[in-house]
């Protein structure tokens, strides 16, 4: 099991940055993947960042070069530096943990923190 609360967002003007946390409830060192995903009303979740254990990064296209996805694991948090805001990134952002055992695959999901860039 793990839990995950994140933190951090709240508006901003466009152009501007935000960092956003998510503190796991467990050592995330072990944990597969660790993602940050976004949901804008009336659209689906999309994939924005992830990082593997082994610290392998990967981006949505919309945000390569303005966002960078990090993680402590002294301190079980993961971050998502976000700059150059624009209003297409109003959005809740959700962090995701994927935790792979012997008996399975399991995804965890955070409460959501909402990002508002204002034009």
């Amino acid at each position: 099991q793990v839990q995950l609360v994140e933190s951090g967002g709240g508006l901003v003007q466009a152009g501007g940055s935000l960092r956003l946390s998510c503190a796991a409830s467990r050592s995330i060192f072990s944990i597969n993947y660790m993602r940050w995903y976004r949901q804008a009303p009336g659209k689906q979740r999309e994939l924005v960042a992830a990082i593997t254990s082994g610290g392998s990064r990967d981006y949505a296209d919309s945000v390569k070069g303005r966002f960078t996805i990090s993680r402590d694991n002294a301190k079980n948090t993961v971050y998502l530096q976000m700059n150059s805001l624009n209003s297409e990134d109003t959005a809740v952002y959700y962090c995701n943990a994927v935790l792979g055992l012997e008996s399975g695959q399991y995804n965890y999901w955070g409460q959501g923190t909402q990002v508002t860039v204002s034009s």
